[in-house]
């Protein structure tokens, strides 16, 4: 919608009798007209083109019983239109005015345009705090029977909080100064005094105030990330020191209470076999000897059937015959009849070792690997 600033026609002026709300409370309106008073300066009215479009109404009012009436000077044009009309306006008035197709009176009233005032929004606010509390202050309407409405909230907040005054000095308690707030304010009127079809003012713009500082904005959305990160990292280093305490607990335990190795894996069958007599165990393994494995080298495994003889060379080239049950003979020696060969010899110089069958003599720099 736009302002078209028309010349006023002299000729096309309508001779009207100011007529009462009440004489047009029986007939249904044939327009739907909006009058807004704003703050006693300009004074609105508007009607709905669509019922007569194509058509342009023509507006005629007057201000004071004592003036003669006169046409609009300052349309509202809408889609090419006549769509409404502003008028000045100097105080509280009564405005009696007709909208008409030529010379068809369309819509006609009287009324007090305080009954539609719209009040200014507040002007410069400032804030006073003390302790938990802010006091609001502005520049109040040169009117009186007016509300001012202060409304605000923090960061924290989804919702705004409300407190009014019939004056702009109004008093808020229970806030934070360490948090940051905003603020606006907006005037309205007392159904008692001004009726029902009165407008609210605009909000006035947002204000800012965090320690009793005016800031240009309240900060929440970069605050959220941020505490969002710093309670990650308390998280992080609380589990990190619970494991760090778990490690020095079990070290702690490991130096005061030194685990006891289980004697299953030191002497295998002492508790299988012989339920833990010792003596019976080491008459089993006196004469075998386990070859020892150690983590440091890697060792190949050797069958236990396997026999390993080491001899001094000088004792591995003297002939050790036997006869009897210590030596067998051999098939070559029992064909040739020698009975020289065939004698057994006794063995000498060391211990007698029987192995499946065959008897080795052991000295001091022989040793055997089962």
């Amino acid at each position: 919608m736009r302002t078209v600033f028309l010349p006023c026609a002299a000729a096309a002026l309508f001779l009207l009798g100011c007529a009462t709300a009440s004489g047009d409370a029986g007939q249904e309106p044939v327009l739907q007209v909006r009058i807004i008073n704003f703050n006693f300066e300009t004074v609105q009215v508007t009607w709905s083109p669509r019922r007569y479009s194509g058509t342009n109404l023509t507006f005629v009012y007057k201000l004071s019983s004592a003036e003669a009436s006169r046409p609009c000077c300052n349309y509202i044009v809408h889609e090419g239109h006549t769509a409404g009309c502003l008028l000045e306006a100097r105080k509280d008035e009564i405005l009696c005015f007709s909208l008409g197709n030529g010379t068809d009176i369309l819509f006609r009233k009287c009324e007090w345009i305080s009954a539609y005032l719209k009040p200014s929004s507040p002007e410069q606010l400032s804030f006073r705090w003390h302790e938990d509390a802010v006091t609001v202050t502005c520049s109040d309407l040169p009117y009186k029977r007016l509300l001012y409405e202060i409304q605000y909230k923090s960061i924290f907040d989804t919702e705004w909080q409300s407190k009014e005054g019939e004056t702009c000095n109004v008093t808020m308690q229970g806030l934070d100064s360490e948090k940051c707030y905003f603020f606006r304010a907006r005037v309205k009127t007392l159904e008692s005094s001004y009726g029902s079809d009165t407008y609210p003012s605009d909000w006035s713009k947002v204000t800012h105030q965090q320690r009793g500082e005016l800031r240009d904005s309240c900060q929440g959305k970069k605050l959220f990330p941020k505490f969002i990160l710093i309670c990650g990292m308390i998280a992080l280093l609380t589990v990190s020191l619970l494991l760090l305490s778990l490690w020095k607990v079990r070290r702690l335990h490991k130096c005061l209470m030194p685990s006891v190795p289980d004697p299953k894996l030191t002497f295998p069958g002492l508790f299988e076999l012989h339920r833990g007599n010792f003596q019976e165990w080491i008459k089993d393994t006196q004469n075998v000897s386990h070859v020892a494995k150690t983590e440091a080298t890697e060792q190949e495994c050797v069958p236990e059937e396997t026999l390993v003889v080491q001899l001094q060379k000088a004792e591995a080239e003297m002939p050790i015959v036997t006869t009897g049950p210590l030596c067998p003979p051999m098939e070559g020696e029992e064909a040739s009849g020698d009975a020289s060969l065939v004698a057994c010899q006794p063995p000498q110089g060391g211990e007698v070792v029987s192995l499946g069958g065959f008897t080795f003599v052991m000295t001091d720099n022989s040793y055997m690997l089962l």
